[in-house]
């Protein structure tokens, strides 16, 4: 589970060299491919915290006027439009080698030279 408090991803969009990503994981679509597996789980994440925390929100009864004067929900939506999208999260988890990645058929390659050795 993700602290998105404590995430050190920026909140904006930053050029990055796209040397670095083919560096750690081979080629720059591997990298791709492992950043938007990644940012798709952080999205569930954030998409089932924010369903639980609205439940507690919802209330059957209210008129529509006790619902835009809600404060507390209010501040809850702006946290939320705060922290960086899950793209940027899975980024920076990416570029802090804080993703554990692995490829099945480099494995099966690296197996096939080994016996062959």
């Amino acid at each position: 589970m993700v602290d998105f408090k404590k995430v050190k991803a920026p909140n904006n969009t930053v050029t990055r060299n796209p040397a670095v990503f083919s560096a750690k994981a081979g080629n720059i679509y591997e990298a791709v491919a492992i950043i938007a597996k990644r940012a798709n789980q952080i999205s569930v994440e954030m998409k089932d915290e924010l369903s639980r925390k609205l439940q507690e929100f919802a209330s059957y009864a209210d008129n529509l006027e006790e619902i835009f004067e809600n404060r507390e929900l209010i501040e809850f939506s702006k946290y939320y439009e705060r922290i960086p999208k899950p793209v940027l999260i899975a980024t920076q988890e990416f570029l802090d080698d804080e993703i554990y990645f692995r490829n099945p058929a480099t494995e099966k390659d690296r197996e096939k030279v080994a016996k062959e050795d």
